[in-house]
């Protein structure tokens, strides 16, 4: 029902991203959605992958402090106004929405959700008919 989500505690200096995106490269795990937030101090990567399990042994093998978390992906139409009705579902239910980012290609859209309470957002978003990705190694973004 969720896609399991890396977060990776990185310094701000140069390469700490390249070095992530190599280590994985090297390994045969796959990016498939990533975000990236920092401050003046260090950045939080966010990233779903082809086979968590493995990245984060890679990862921690490599120094690399990952903390795992489970999210909601939502597979919707990409056009104006398909958010708003996702956003107004999850309001009404009295949803908290954390954090998300989205990606699109072409006529789909996929949107990271991370909310308050994961158990009530992919059941309302279920009963309203709203189709949810649940295996990031299975689905081809």
């Amino acid at each position: 029902m969720y896609l399991r989500q890396l977060s990776i505690f990185l310094e701000n200096r140069r390469g700490r991203f390249t070095e992530i995106a190599k280590l994985l490269g090297e390994e045969n795990i796959n990016m498939t959605a990533f975000t990236v937030s920092e401050n003046s101090d260090f950045g939080i990567l966010r990233l779903i992958v082809t086979d968590t399990d493995k990245a984060i042994e890679v990862l921690r093998r490599n120094h690399y402090a990952v903390n795992e978390a489970d999210v909601i992906c939502l597979h919707c139409p990409n056009q104006p106004g398909s958010l708003g009705k996702v956003m107004d579902i999850i309001t009404k239910a009295y949803i908290f929405i954390e954090y998300m980012y989205a990606f699109s290609e072409g006529d789909s859209a996929n949107i990271i959700i991370r909310p308050d309470n994961l158990v009530k957002c992919a059941k309302v978003l279920k009963e309203n008919h709203l189709k949810l990705i649940t295996s990031s190694e299975s689905y081809k973004f």
